[in-house]
């Protein structure tokens, strides 16, 4: 505090009253003593001005005013900044602000500011670290890599993710190791991509055996790491993944899911959309696409809206496409509604199994059609297995993928392929 301010001393007792009133205060009340203290006690009253501030701005966009909320976040964003640097919750506080600060900016659609307040982010986020008083290495860098990769700056979102990775332990963790991989696939790095991926495999691996989470969730990461094995040119160590993850469904479609736990839905969900990023429009600054591998609920809603709002055309799309007998461009049309389909019910419901079953049956359909195209059989195939494993269908799962493992391995075993 400058001490040549004029300090309104009866504000700042009536506004101690008021916070320590037997009657709890409203937020606006909230905020508006919080200012006052905030200029007297700014180490104890800033880090709360700036939390009251973001609460109190949800509360008033409620009613209607969007502006309102922008301005509040904006004043928050602002409190939180003046908190002393050698405060030890200064990163938690300023990058939880910033973080809703950013949501609101690209709500309102100035995206480059956005921006900007993500960089802010990250730096808070490395300045705090290397000072000890965060302990995740990666602390606020997260929205940046999201942004960068909504851009089309796949090489550098996945260095922000990587700088992070390498100095924590990630790979246990689902959403880092899922999104520093396919950033780093996104960006031609094939040959990185399976190493953190391969960390998150290990780990899910020993925590089945252990009961500890569910063998679908493993079954997902192996079909997926194997068309990253293929991806750089590894198909024996892709064909190994497929078999395992064929042993698994065996296991299932025999015993049914061991652990109590349940499938995580959103792992399936959110590597079966990244499995179809090549049928993709590239990402630019002008046009940014949603970051596929990131949580969804991280995305921004400009990408967001645009991914789901192009169910309606996409359905057209593939009606008129299949009636006319144009095929091969009637499943690109597919592959992309199925995905994005797969994303929109999965965020509503657990319930997935009657809504998408028609699709997946419709693309293995179309796929049959196609002179030729046993790996188009198979990949479609391979779709309807997992979404088959994540509805707990396990018998028709196995089936499914039986005969995709012996299309793309050219054998011909038909007590594998036989429907259960």
């Amino acid at each position: 505090m400058n001490h040549s301010e004029k300090i309104d001393h009866d504000a700042v007792l009536q506004a101690r009253t008021m916070l320590l009133g037997s009657d709890r205060p409203s937020l606006a009340q909230e905020v508006q003593a919080y200012r006052v203290l905030a200029r007297v006690s700014p180490a104890s009253y800033l880090p709360k001005l700036a939390k009251a501030l973001v609460s109190y701005g949800y509360e008033v966009e409620g009613r209607g005013g969007m502006e309102q909320r922008l301005a509040l976040h904006a004043e928050a964003a602002d409190a939180a900044r003046r908190i002393g640097a050698d405060e030890p919750n200064r990163a938690d506080v300023l990058c939880g602000v910033l973080d809703a600060y950013r949501r609101t900016l690209l709500t309102v659609g100035r995206r480059g500011e956005a921006f900007a307040v993500c960089e802010e982010m990250a730096e808070a986020g490395r300045l705090a670290f290397d000072r000890g008083h965060v302990r995740a290495p990666g602390h606020g860098q997260h929205p940046l890599a999201v942004m960068l990769a909504e851009e089309g700056r796949h090489g550098e979102a996945a260095d922000v993710l990587g700088r992070s990775a390498r100095r924590g332990r990630p790979t246990g963790d689902f959403w880092t190791a899922v999104g520093w991989a396919a950033e780093l696939a996104a960006a031609g790095r094939h040959e990185e991509a399976p190493e953190p991926f391969s960390g998150l495999v290990d780990l899910t691996r020993s925590e089945t055996d252990a009961g500890a989470t569910a063998l679908a969730n493993l079954v997902w990461l192996l079909v997926h790491r194997s068309g990253m094995l293929d991806a750089c040119g590894r198909p024996e160590e892709a064909g190994a993944d497929r078999r395992e993850a064929l042993r698994l469904l065996a296991r299932l479609a025999e015993t049914g899911e061991p652990s109590r736990r349940s499938n995580a839905l959103s792992w399936w969900s959110t590597l079966f959309a990244l499995s179809g990023r090549a049928a993709e429009p590239a990402a630019t600054r002008e046009a940014p696409r949603p970051p596929l591998g990131a949580d969804f609920r991280d995305w921004s809603p400009d990408t967001r809206e645009s991914y789901l709002g192009e169910i309606p055309d996409l359905e057209a799309r593939v009606a008129e496409l299949t009636g006319a007998g144009r095929l091969p461009e009637a499943m690109e049309a597919h592959h992309r509604l199925v995905r994005r389909s797969a994303v929109l019910q999965e965020q509503r419901t657990w319930r997935i199994h009657e809504p998408l079953r028609p699709l997946f049956d419709q693309g293995v359909a179309l796929a049959r059609r196609l002179p030729g195209a046993s790996e188009a059989t198979a990949g479609a195939l391979t779709d309807r297995a997992m979404f088959l494993a994540a509805a707990d269908r396990y018998g028709e799962a196995h089936a499914d993928f039986a005969e995709a493992v012996a299309l793309r391995e050219g054998a011909t075993r038909p007590s594998i392929v036989t429907r259960t």
